[in-house]
C-alpha cells in the first residue's frame, strides 16, 4: 500500500471508514464479527487509517473501533469527530463544537477508542454559534496535552478553513469527492494545496452509487438513509446510472470492478488525497484496496472527468444547509 501525507501526517493511500458498520445503511450494527473482520483485514492488507465519529450510532461505532484495535493500536493512523452530539443536554445532531463540548467529547472518545490519544480530530460539521477561532484554539491545548496529534475540519468553507489554519495547523480537510460530486475542484482544493492541508474524501464510492450495485430504488432497503438521497429517488437515479455504464465501460478495459475504477480516478487526482471507502464487509476492504494498484490511462481519465455531471444534490435540504460553513 502507497502512502500519502495529510498535512504532515502519514496514511496509506486508501484508508477505511467504519461508519456504514454502526449507522444510517441498511444492516448496520447486524454483524459486529463481521465488521471486526473487516478492519483486521484492512489493517492486513496494509490500510493504516481508519475513521469513526461520536455521532455513529451514537458512540457504538467507536466502541466497535476501539474493541478491533485492541493490541493493534500502534498500527492504525485513528480518527474520529466531535460536534454533531451535544452533551450540555442538547443530545445527538445539535451542533456544539464549544471549548467545553469538546473537553467532554475528547474523554469519551478516548475511552470508547481505548486509547489515550488521537491522531487526526476532526470538527464534523462547523457550528455556526462558536467562532471557529475558540473550537480551533480548544483542540490546541489538547494538542498541547497529547491527547490529540493532529486537528482536521469536516465540509467546512474556505474562509473558515483559512480562520482555523491561522489558528492552529489544520492536517486535513474531510469532504465529499468522487466521480459524482467535485463541487470542490474549483476553489476549495486550490485553497487546500495553498495551506498544505490534505484532503479525506467520504463517500468516494458515491454512498455506493459508483459500485453499480443501485439499479433502481427497489434495491434500497426503506431503511437505508439513500432511499431519500435526491441523487438515488425517481428519475434523478435513471440519469444518474449513465454515469456508472461509463466507468463500468472503463473498468471492462482493465478488468476491474467498478468501485475500483472510482477509487483509481480519485487517487489520480494528486498525492495530497487519501479516500476512506466505507464497508463492513472484508471482502469489500479486498476490493477496495487494489484499487491502489490500477494505474488508469491518460484516455481513460480524460473520459472519467467529462462524465456528465449528477443530478439532484448529494444531501437532502437540512444536509446541504450544514455544510461548506
Amino acid at each position: 500500500m502507497q502512502h500519502v501525507s495529510l498535512g504532515g501526517l502519514n496514511v496509506s493511500r486508501i484508508g477505511l471508514g467504519a461508519m456504514g458498520m454502526s449507522a444510517f445503511y441498511s444492516g448496520a450494527s447486524t454483524d459486529d464479527a463481521e465488521s471486526i473482520r473487516a478492519i483486521h483485514r484492512a489493517l492486513d492488507l496494509g490500510v493504516t487509517h481508519l475513521d469513526t465519529a461520536e455521532i455513529y450510532g451514537p458512540f457504538i461505532n467507536e466502541e466497535l473501533v476501539g474493541q478491533a484495535l485492541r493490541g493493534r493500536r500502534d498500527q492504525v493512523v485513528l480518527a474520529t469527530k466531535f460536534g454533531m452530539y451535544s452533551h450540555a443536554g442538547g443530545g445527538p445532531y445539535v451542533l456544539d463544537s464549544s471549548p467545553a463540548n469538546i473537553r467532554t467529547a475528547v474523554e469519551g472518545s478516548l475511552k470508547r477508542l481505548g486509547t489515550d490519544y488521537i491522531d487526526l480530530y476532526y470538527q464534523h460539521r462547523v457550528d455556526p454559534d462558536t467562532p471557529i477561532e475558540e473550537t480551533v484554539g480548544a483542540l490546541a491545548e489538547l494538542v498541547a496535552e497529547g491527547k490529540v496529534r493532529h486537528i482536521g475540519l469536516s465540509e467546512a468553507g474556505g474562509e473558515t478553513i483559512r480562520r482555523a489554519h491561522a489558528v492552529h495547523p489544520v492536517a486535513a480537510l474531510q469532504t465529499e469527492y468522487s466521480l459524482w460530486t467535485r463541487d470542490l475542484e474549483a476553489e476549495l482544493l486550490p485553497l487546500l494545496r495553498e495551506l498544505g492541508i490534505g484532503l479525506v474524501p467520504y463517500s468516494p464510492l458515491g454512498h455506493g452509487f459508483l459500485t453499480g450495485t443501485f439499479r433502481s430504488t427497489d434495491d434500497i432497503a426503506d431503511d437505508d438513509w439513500r432511499k431519500t438521497n435526491p441523487r438515488f429517488t425517481g428519475e434523478n437515479l435513471q440519469l444518474n446510472l449513465r454515469i456508472v455504464d461509463e466507468v463500468q465501460a472503463i473498468a471492462t478495459e482493465v478488468d476491474a470492478t467498478t468501485a475500483q475504477i472510482a477509487l483509481a480516478w480519485l487517487l489520480a487526482q494528486g498525492d495530497d488525497i487519501a479516500p476512506i471507502p466505507g464497508t463492513k464487509r472484508a471482502a469489500r476492504v479486498e476490493e477496495n484496496t487494489a484499487a491502489d494498484g490500477i494505474e488508469l490511462s491518460t484516455g481513460q481519465l480524460d473520459r472519467l472527468n467529462n462524465l456528465t455531471p449528477p443530478v439532484g444534490e448529494r444531501h437532502d435540504e437540512s444536509g446541504m444547509a450544514a455544510i461548506e460553513r
